[in-house]
């Protein structure tokens, strides 16, 4: 009888295996091939497949044998405690945003956009190209590959306005995504025990960030207009912080977008405390109403920090990230991401290169903007149909995301668990504070999958919060 699959001789194996003892000796390879009429590749294979199940081991030179038993039994970590000791500081959970979910859920947790708002043919095609070129086989400069440097220089140069100089290629620093650039910049500007300003709330990735670096936080208030700069004064006053770390253009999660009277009181403040402005310039390619104009755009002496990241608009897949710094900063940063990384992937930075400087890299961003507006004003109006006692401050300009005031006696908890339950998932708004939530919120994602769903999901969040 002729069986060519090997999972037929993986079950037929299986059923001599229960019956053998251990140690006992498997049949050759030519003998199987006789008993099963198969070609010698499907039964290596259908060994393979025994072999990573642990039934069997293969000793070269000598044969395959069935695997002793072994008695499941608890495993004892226990002396890891001792050797690990305490923690020295707290490290706050993996935000919600992260979740992975099943593809029958509506996802409105997620902080990543989806895969149909990718430019996903310049990715597969610079992806391809960049394995054919030397960036497959060479170590880049520990700065990152010259023309990305200059591509980030020159980009965040364009928006400088007339008597303020450019930023060089030689100031910026490609790093293994925005991420890793702000641990980087916090360990290098601020230091441990330190404290650093940050908008209250904030980027949930930056409290990671702040607490993995040792970094003390201190919240600033901060709503859809952006920082109050009276209150960063007093705060810079009363901690002595050195730095502020804040998101300018569509603020995670709040969605603001800094009016230029905001930005230039916050950029006298910080000058006027001879402290660094960490910005995060996250989503710069997601504009829908306005376009982001960086900060940093408007400083040359060195007090603006901008991290500017490729992972959210060119792919998950490609951590590509670039940080613009002047002066002795830069020594320090550089200095920092040498030391945890030696240097980011000249495969992936390739990759970032070829898609943002593609002739239709533009042209897909014209599109994104059109999808995002579309997306954001159908959960708008979602929410305002099934949703009437939630609070949507403002509508964002750009970025991903919606801010939503739920009523003070809301159960977040209660009602994030009943949407999952009904197959919604929602983010709730604790985890975007440093400090204690000052109410309850929710931060709904409007560029996940399956935008035709958000009415269903609006409701499905209305009927819970109605229980």
């Amino acid at each position: 009888m002729s069986i060519d699959s090997s999972s037929r001789i993986v079950a037929e194996l299986r059923g001599w295996i229960a019956g053998a003892a251990p140690g006992s000796r498997l049949p050759s390879t030519r003998a199987l091939v006789a008993r099963f009429g198969a070609s010698p590749v499907t039964v290596q294979k259908a060994l393979r497949t025994l072999t990573s199940q642990g039934m069997v081991e293969s000793r070269p030179g000598v044969g395959t044998f069935v695997c002793a038993v072994r008695v499941a039994r608890p495993n004892d970590y226990a002396w890891q405690t001792a050797a690990l000791g305490s923690p020295d500081r707290y490290a706050p959970p993996l935000s919600a945003a992260l979740r992975t979910t099943p593809n029958d859920v509506l996802a409105l947790h997620s902080g990543y956009p989806d895969r149909e708002l990718l430019p996903e043919r310049l990715v597969r095609a610079a992806f391809t190209r960049a394995a054919r070129g030397d960036a497959a086989v060479s170590r880049p400069p520990a700065a990152g590959l010259p023309e990305l440097q200059a591509w980030f220089a020159t980009e965040l140069g364009a928006a400088a306005p007339v008597g303020v100089a450019p930023p060089s290629p030689s100031d910026v620093i490609v790093l293994p995504g925005s991420q890793s650039g702000l641990s980087t910049a916090f360990r290098a500007l601020v230091g441990a025990g330190r404290p650093l300003l940050v908008e209250s709330p904030t980027y949930w990735g930056a409290i990671l960030a702040a607490a993995q670096a040792g970094v003390r936080l201190v919240p600033v208030p901060s709503g859809v207009r952006g920082p109050d700069p009276e209150a960063l004064a007093r705060a810079f006053e009363r901690t002595g912080a050195s730095a502020f770390y804040a998101q300018p253009n569509y603020a995670n999660p709040t969605g603001a977008q800094w009016s230029s009277a905001v930005a230039d009181r916050v950029l006298d403040v910080v000058r006027g405390h001879g402290a660094f402005l960490i910005e995060d310039d996250w989503a710069h390619d997601f504009g829908i109403t306005t376009d982001a104009v960086p900060l940093a755009a408007r400083d040359d002496s060195g007090h603006v920090v901008h991290l500017r990241s490729l992972t959210k608009s060119v792919s998950p897949a490609v951590r590509v990230a670039g940080i613009t710094a002047r002066g002795p900063a830069r020594e320090r940063i550089l200095a920092d991401a040498q030391a945890v990384s030696l240097y980011v992937s000249g495969l992936l930075q390739a990759v970032a290169l070829d898609v943002v400087t593609h002739p239709a890299w533009r042209t897909h961003l014209r599109g994104l903007r059109q999808h995002l507006a579309a997306r954001r004003d159908l959960l708008v109006d979602a929410l305002r149909e099934h949703v009437p006692t939630a609070h949507l401050e403002a509508v964002p300009s750009g970025g991903l995301n919606l801010w939503v005031r739920l009523p003070d006696a809301t159960d977040l908890a209660g009602l994030v668990r009943d949407c999952e339950a009904a197959g919604v998932v929602v983010a709730p708004g604790d985890e975007w504070f440093p400090a204690e939530p000052t109410g309850p919120y929710l931060r709904l994602n409007y560029a996940g999958p399956n935008p035709g769903a958000f009415p269903e999901g609006a409701r499905v969040i209305g009927a819970a919060l109605g229980k």
